[in-house]
């Protein structure tokens, strides 16, 4: 097959002279740095957008603090929630466009990005529209003594935390956006977002439909640049909230300067080395679906997807051998084709550091098939399949993020539990058996933020995600969002 055509009014998009959306319109450069915005599938630059100035940071902070005091401070729940159940169809209606758009940009595959950047986000906005006018606090009855005949009673309210700053990864522009907009936005918060570099143009294009959408001037603001536009945001005296989904070390930088900054609150989703475990009961074909699911959808650009993989020693051989056919079958191509099946990494400095960690694991002996860079045009490596030469391999330690699975051999359960949890992160994990009473026992004893049994990475807006120990801070989706986009508030009344 061959790439799908083009949109007419995706060509249109990238031909536009792209700045920020600032208090509900387009704002083309105003000097600031041009970012070039490059397609994976070939590395030709597309598209450019103008980094953010200072000046610029501050007019999207200022329309976003007015929003907050004027219109939206005063909005009905149940008007939040219409706005963001327009916003979903509306964002349907675009389908094709914002999934073209992303592809091109991103280098994901057009049928992911029409299913998770598209479907799955709109779940996403219903799911948070539902909570517009769920929010409530409670009525207490308080113990304090009467001294002169008055009587107490006590109440609490759940308030907008205010103004929030998002800082978004390039994995997923959309739907991890969308995790922090819809949440902001059903609470009563405004927000300005600022995208990756490397990814920047699908949530401009989505600034403009949430507005057409009915989204007020102010509420959701974008500001595009690279590490000094988030620093500016994160300091800035108006942010009430900082949410930041990326690495390890950008998280701790992000966490610790808001802090220091006023004691902004945050919430950090800092990816992880999971692990995926397979008992010696699993059925091979269910082990090799389910490690394929695990480990390269999104080629491994996904922070819950599982990196090492622990196979019991009396299945190891058998289930290895097919995940390598299986890989080794993989049409790798343009992502625009949709017969492709694995495309490009989503950019050239990612590429260059997993062609690092390739080099490595290649003087070590340890590739079993793939571990190779493909000619041509683009950002293409091949997924790989490592045999770890023990748990302290830096390729059981280090997150590759690129459809690098590293396995393992297990004798018994007590060792499998230890190998899971030896990792500084605890972000997601998942166990593979048809014996549920091993399962409940060691999922309760895993030490991740997630675990999936007989799955892997599939998440619903319903089931609260984040991770443990280094993996994070805080919690997105369920009901538990609402503690870091609400301020608990109680008031006690004398009469």
């Amino acid at each position: 097959m061959a790439d799908i055509k083009v949109l007419p009014q995706v060509s249109a998009f990238l031909a536009q002279e792209h700045g920020q959306f600032i208090d509900g319109q387009l704002i083309p450069a105003a000097g600031g740095q041009r970012l070039p915005v490059v397609n994976p599938a070939n590395g030709q630059t597309i598209a450019n957008v103008a980094g953010a100035t200072a000046n610029e940071v501050e007019q999207a902070m200022q329309s976003a603090d007015r929003a907050l005091k004027g219109e939206w401070g005063k909005s009905l729940p149940a008007q939040r929630q219409q706005i963001l159940l327009r916003f979903a169809d509306l964002l349907e209606a675009h389908r094709e466009e914002i999934a073209q758009l992303e592809t091109l940009t991103n280098g994901k595959l057009i049928g992911s990005s029409r299913l998770f950047e598209v479907d799955h986000t709109c779940v996403f906005i219903r799911y948070y529209a539902g909570w517009a006018t769920k929010l409530h606090g409670e009525t207490l009855a308080p113990s304090i003594p009467s001294f002169n005949g008055e009587r107490y009673t006590a109440m609490t309210y759940r308030e907008p935390v205010g103004v929030v700053a998002a800082i978004i990864p390039w994995n997923f522009p959309v739907m991890i956006a969308i995790w922090k907009i819809a949440a902001a936005l059903c609470t009563g918060c405004c927000i300005v977002v600022k995208p990756s570099e490397f990814a920047p143009l699908t949530l401009l294009r989505l600034a403009q439909l949430a507005h057409q959408a009915g989204v007020p001037a102010g509420v959701f603001n974008v500001v595009n640049g690279e590490r000094q536009v988030g620093q500016w945001l994160i300091e800035h005296p108006r942010v009430n909230k900082v949410s930041f989904t990326g690495s390890v070390p950008a998280g701790i930088a992000i966490g610790q300067a808001a802090i220091k900054a006023d004691l902004t609150r945050i919430t950090l989703e800092l990816g992880g080395k999971n692990p995926a475990a397979f008992l010696a009961d699993v059925d091979t074909q269910r082990a090799v679906d389910g490690i394929m699911l695990a480990g390269l959808v999104h080629q491994g650009q996904v922070c819950s997807s599982a990196e090492r993989f622990y196979i019991h020693a009396s299945r190891f051989d058998e289930i290895v051998e097919q995940v390598i056919a299986r890989v080794e079958a993989l049409q790798i191509g343009s992502p625009m084709d949709e017969a492709t099946q694995y495309g490009p990494l989503a950019n050239q400095a990612h590429f260059n550091r997993i062609k690092a960690m390739f080099d490595q694991a290649h003087s070590h002996d340890q590739v079993l098939s793939g571990g190779t860079v493909l000619d041509g045009e683009g950002f293409y490596v091949t997924p790989t399949v490592i045999r770890a030469t023990g748990q302290d391999d830096p390729l059981m330690r280090e997150e590759a993020f690129a459809g690098v699975l590293s396995f393992m051999p297990f004798e018994d359960e007590e060792q499998l539990l230890h190998l899971m949890n030896d990792s500084s992160y605890g972000l997601s994990a998942s166990i593979w058996t048809n014996d549920f009473s091993k399962a409940m026992d060691l999922m309760r004893r895993i030490e991740a933020g997630m675990v999936w049994v007989n799955s892997h990475t599939i998440m619903d807006p319903a089931v609260p995600f984040g991770g443990m120990k280094a993996s994070g801070i805080g919690r997105e989706f369920g009901s538990a969002f609402i503690e870091s986009y609400t301020e608990l508030k109680s008031v006690i009344m004398c009469y």
